[in-house]
């Protein structure tokens, strides 16, 4: 269909659409990855509370286990990020299956 009437057509809203969804996904991948980032803090700075603070045997090998636990998350949140941020340009857009790992 072209003009009717002396009327332009309207033009298409995908290229929009698709640059809109794309900066969702760009956003929910930033907000993971602060998520992660969030729980590894969480776990280092409560490790170290637990190797302070306690005498108990218990508490020190939690506080072992939670300190290199905080590392692996700050890690795997680093790599799920820039996987999940290559995606898109490697697939040609946002589209099924850009949701896991």
């Amino acid at each position: 269909m072209g003009e009717m009437d002396g009327i332009p057509a309207p033009a298409p809203l995908l290229p929009m659409r698709n640059d809109l969804a794309v900066d969702r996904t760009t956003l929910a991948n930033e907000r993971t990855f602060l998520a992660y980032v969030r729980t590894a803090l969480q776990c280092l700075v409560g490790g170290l509370s637990l190797l302070r603070f306690f005498e108990r045997p218990l508490a020190h090998a939690l506080g072992y286990v939670f300190i290199p636990l905080g590392g692996v998350l700050f890690v795997a949140g680093f790599v799920v990020y820039f996987r999940r941020r290559a995606r898109p340009a490697r697939t040609g857009g946002v589209g099924a299956g850009t949701h896991g790992i």
